[in-house]
């Protein structure tokens, strides 16, 4: 069986993921492409983490390619979390993650509905009754959509094991319109870190209907992206990050051409022709932020971690902003009130990367901004160093 090191394994980091200097690129698109998707659940995280890749950090041109040139768009997808996602792969992820999430979101829904004396056709209804106020206005919030729809301002409540709480139902339909495909989420109310969307339909958005592909030949195809951007990896891998079931993963897999490998006694797979190894890369560093796609790749993450979790996850198992020395994570960052870029290193990297290290954060302070960034998911480290 062929081994691959670890060392071979973050020189295929560094470059495919665009953090060695040289490699970084021109266009947010291409920046996102590379990593498959960005996340987006924290909005800060995909412009953030499109930036530091980007040979000229820049939140705007990241905003001119989700809401002008709309060559990205900002979807459900993966693990029921928001991304970043190139528009032409919008349909593969769709097909391949989204429409189960739809399935189980719409099922789930109507049973709260149904709980509050409502129904499936009451919300079938309302669907269409949003979609042709969108039509008729092009975007909106939902607080325009409300003054359309007054049933969006219905409450219900809603039970999740002993806690209760009361909901509008917007949200949850929007929330379902927009896994099922219908609906976009389009330019924020505010800042870049704004979570508050204007709403368009899909066709509106995009300039037409998003093609359907069958489940299976998207899932083929997401999984050659996945491998060609993180692997090797290990099926767990996969299975973690597409939120795929056992059966489903092996199915995937079991369609494309790949080769099993060894990682230091671990079985994992890479495409047969991605075998050959990448040159190391010259030394980098890179400060990323909160859940970045790269250490959200692989659900096996000791290989870049270390002994560091505890300071830089959070209890639900998200990842904090980290700094990176020559594809290993050694550190974390936080910005503070005044807009410094704090960071702290949890292991010595020397002298010339901490020089490294610091010209980075001046580099993320001046493409941040008079903007204030903190992380929707907190994390120890973080917490101390923004204080």
């Amino acid at each position: 069986m062929l081994h691959i090191s670890v060392d071979q394994r973050r020189a295929r980091l560094a470059w495919r993921h665009l953090l060695v200097s040289r490699a970084r690129v021109s266009d947010p698109t291409a920046a996102a492409d590379a990593l498959v998707a960005v996340h987006a659940t924290d909005p800060g995280s995909a412009h953030l983490g499109i930036a530091v890749r980007s040979q000229e950090p820049d939140i705007a041109a990241t905003e001119d390619a989700l809401y002008q040139r709309r060559t990205l768009v900002r979807m459900l997808g993966m693990r029921r979390t928001v991304f970043v996602v190139p528009s032409g792969l919008a349909p593969v992820v769709q097909a391949a993650c989204t429409r189960d999430v739809a399935v189980r979101e719409r099922r789930r829904f109507v049973q709260f509905l149904e709980d509050n004396d409502l129904d499936e056709n009451w919300l079938t209804g309302v669907e269409a009754a949003t979609i042709g106020a969108l039509t008729a206005r092009g975007d909106a919030l939902v607080s325009e959509l409300s003054d359309d729809v007054p049933e969006l301002r219905r409450e219900i409540v809603v039970s999740a094991g002993k806690e209760t709480s009361t909901i509008r139902v917007s949200s949850r339909v929007l929330f379902v319109l927009a896994a099922t495909g219908h609906v976009i989420r389009g330019r924020p109310r505010g800042t870049w870190l704004s979570s508050q969307y204007r709403w368009a339909t899909a066709q509106e958005w995009l300039g037409g209907d998003v093609p359907q592909l069958s489940p299976e030949a998207a899932g083929i195809a997401l999984a050659r992206r996945w491998l060609t951007a993180f692997g090797p990896g290990t099926v767990d891998d996969l299975r973690w990050w597409t939120g795929w079931t056992k059966t489903r993963t092996h199915a995937a897999l079991a369609a494309l051409d790949t080769v099993e490998v060894d990682l230091d006694g671990r079985s994992a797979v890479v495409l047969a022709d991605d075998v050959d190894p990448l040159p190391a890369p010259p030394p980098w560093v890179a400060l990323l932020p909160g859940l970045d796609s790269t250490p959200m790749g692989w659900t096996g993450r000791d290989w870049y971690l270390g002994d560091h979790r505890a300071a830089l996850f959070d209890r639900s198992g998200n990842i904090g902003p980290t700094v990176w020395c020559d594809g290993r994570i050694v550190g974390g960052w936080a910005q503070r009130s005044d807009g410094e870029i704090a960071y702290r290193l949890l292991q010595d990297v020397g002298g010339d990367a901490v020089t490294a290290v610091e010209a980075e954060a001046d580099r993320l302070a001046t493409c941040i901004g008079d903007v204030r960034v903190t992380p929707r998911f907190r994390t120890p480290l973080e917490r101390v160093l923004s204080a």
